[in-house]
């Protein structure tokens, strides 16, 4: 999943792209609220994680900005503002969660996850597309009856398609969708981390659309 780090203190941002990349999450990284606006306008992205003091725009008109413009991406303020008037307008403003600083990168994670799957009418850190289910707290993959721990990176590949299930996508959709800013990509590393889930499963589990791209069947 691409993520959108909307963050000015530069060891926070550090820290949290690092534990981020290990659990399949492409992080895009701005410092300012400006800069969040036009990334939210340029790319989509599984969730904002948004800190309130910001140089340029607040957080909080960033948010209401974001949300005037009819965005629904899910948005999760990062704040040590542990004031109850600011959660209150960041939610009455469209906000799905708050995380107060400092966290700990796993509540981080499990928020993630809850934001991404209420909005997507999951009631389980699990998503089921025909025959593959996901799970999105161990990484772990099923598909008929064979269960595998993926890395991030195949995890994150799977998830895209299972997310948009009898949807094909390109190779450049997908690549848009778990390939942060500046990550140098060989051109077939699509092609190759089909191959590697295909290999650990069975070439059904990924469908292939000739000259369109690829995708998950419904059933």
């Amino acid at each position: 999943m691409r993520v959108l780090l909307v963050e000015d203190d530069r060891m926070i941002a550090r820290a949290l792209m690092k534990g981020m990349d290990r659990h399949a999450l492409s992080v895009d990284w701005v410092t300012d609220g400006k800069a969040a606006l036009e990334a939210v306008g340029l790319a989509e992205y599984g969730v904002v994680l948004l800190d309130l003091g910001l140089p340029q725009l607040d957080g909080i008109e960033v948010l209401e900005r974001i949300r005037n413009a009819g965005k629904e991406v899910p948005i999760l303020i990062l704040t040590a503002r542990d004031d109850l008037k600011s959660r209150v307008t960041g939610l009455d403003l469209g906000a799905d969660d708050y995380v107060l600083k400092p966290f700990e990168l796993d509540e981080l994670l499990a928020r993630i996850r809850a934001v991404v799957r209420r909005k997507a009418g999951h009631s389980q850190s699990r998503i089921q597309a025909g025959e593959v289910m996901l799970d999105l707290a161990t990484h772990t993959v099923t598909f008929r009856e064979v269960s595998e721990v993926l890395s991030a990176r195949e995890f994150a590949l799977l998830r895209v398609l299972a997310e948009r299930p009898g949807l094909i996508l390109s190779r450049g959709q997908l690549e848009e969708r778990i390939y942060g800013w500046g990550e140098e990509t060989e051109s077939n590393a699509v092609e190759v981390l089909i191959h590697y889930i295909r290999k650990r499963f069975h070439k059904d589990i990924i469908r292939n659309v000739r000259g369109a791209g690829w995708m998950i069947p419904r059933a």
